[in-house]
């Protein structure tokens, strides 16, 4: 087992640093999750991240479910993508809110959007306009299917990129019906997909002075991450629906033990010559019928009993324990609430505690990236409805005759 210490990563790291994006500005106009969530990465690495909403807010603010104890409410997704943001309100449907967008994006590094195409250039703060307020801005839209194309102008939703993408059709049991993922996943790809590119732009900008606009699609970023299956469709390679098994990989499947279920299996030759050792069976180590991949791959449902039966005679921890020790894949099948009292997950700190609109100490997932001489983490908790629309008014020049004409319009 390891020792080394989160502080021995940590050695060299700048004390209050906030991350490597420190002194980057974004505007973020976004709902739901996918813009949101590439808003979150970079406020995450530092960046000071102004979320742009209607004054009535988005509708990740009343998704459930939501946190309990918490009164009024706070939504389970507003308190997790929208922390480390501040959070200004404007109505874009008035010539002045539009006006006083137009003024922040000129203070920008990057603008984050994910409205359907067409919606800003409508609104009168699209592409052109953003760009003839500060020629090297970098705006990214996030979009269901893009800003081109014969379904660019679709209505676009996480779901819907999976089931297009092809991935509804081989994630499930092989018996049963198409099952989309429980997380967002075509949104969280896009937003990474969002904020990776908003940080090559960025790149570029710094070595030439040039901005550019970014399309990232949800469509896409699901037939990107799709481990090569395109292509393999593409050219009419079959691919059925295979649960948790592995089309590289056997025995590789979920496993019932005395005690609840493992995920376990072996990837390589050399997995395959200590397992047989493990469950008793040395003499199959080096069998031609098993000692290769291409050979366990046509046993699979043999292998699968094999492995099986011996896992339903222990526990979770005696199978762990074993499998520890040689090296061999295997982790338990658990719950989020599970997940959340690991003590590994502790000290990675993937779960921080934070003040979130008022409540104390709510447990926000923590980033994932780590960095030895930048460190990034949960800054602040997710902001209240345009708690930070003055300070940042301020920092646009708007005395407070004027903040106080827009509030009685209903501007912000």
């Amino acid at each position: 087992m390891s020792t080394r210490r989160r502080s021995d990563f940590y050695r060299e790291a700048r004390a209050h640093h906030k991350g490597p994006l420190a002194g980057t500005r974004v505007v973020e106009l976004t709902t739901t999750w996918a813009g949101p969530m590439c808003g979150c990465l970079l406020a995450d690495f530092g960046a000071d991240v102004i979320k742009v909403e209607h004054p009535a807010g988005e509708v990740a603010r009343r998704s459930p479910p939501f946190l309990p104890g918490t009164d009024p409410p706070v939504s389970f997704m507003q308190a997790t993508v929208n922390r480390n943001k501040r959070s200004l309100t404007l109505d874009l449907h008035d010539a002045a809110g539009r006006d006083l967008f137009l003024r922040l994006a000129a203070s920008a590094d990057v603008v984050v959007e994910n409205f359907r195409p067409g919606t800003l250039s409508g609104w009168g703060i699209g592409w052109s306009e953003l760009r003839a307020m500060r020629h090297d801005l970098v705006l990214v839209s996030i979009s269901g299917y893009g800003q081109f194309g014969r379904d660019s102008d679709r209505v676009g939703y996480d779901p819907l990129a999976q089931a297009a993408s092809g991935f509804l059709s081989l994630n499930g049991s092989p018996e049963g019906e198409p099952v989309k993922s429980p997380t967002f996943l075509g949104d969280d790809l896009a937003g990474l997909h969002g904020a990776l590119a908003a940080l090559a732009a960025l790149h570029h900008r710094d070595r030439t002075g040039e901005g550019q606009h970014v399309d990232v699609a949800l469509l896409d970023s699901m037939l990107f991450q799709s481990t090569g299956y395109l292509t393999l469709g593409a050219m009419g390679v079959d691919l059925p629906r295979m649960g948790n098994e592995f089309r590289i990989a056997a025995p590789a499947n979920t496993y019932a033990c005395s005690d609840g279920r493992v995920m376990a299996g072996v990837l390589i030759d050399a997995h395959w010559k200590k397992l047989a050792r493990v469950i008793g069976r040395p003499e199959l180590a080096d069998d031609p019928g098993y000692a290769t991949t291409a050979a366990r791959l046509q046993r699979r449902d043999q292998l699968n009993q094999l492995l099986g039966g011996w896992l339903a005679e222990r526990t979770m921890e005696e199978a762990e324990t074993a499998f520890r020790a040689e090296g061999i894949p295997l982790d338990r099948v658990r719950s989020y609430a599970e997940a959340a009292r690991d003590p590994h997950v502790g000290d990675r700190e993937m779960l921080q505690p934070v003040e979130v609109e008022g409540h104390p100490r709510v447990p926000v997932v923590g980033p994932a990236a780590k960095f030895s001489r930048t460190p990034t983490r949960v800054r602040s908790g997710a902001p209240a409805l345009g708690a930070d629309t003055d300070a940042i008014l301020d920092e646009l020049g708007i005395d407070e005759e004027e903040r106080r004409a827009l509030r009685q319009r209903g501007v912000t």
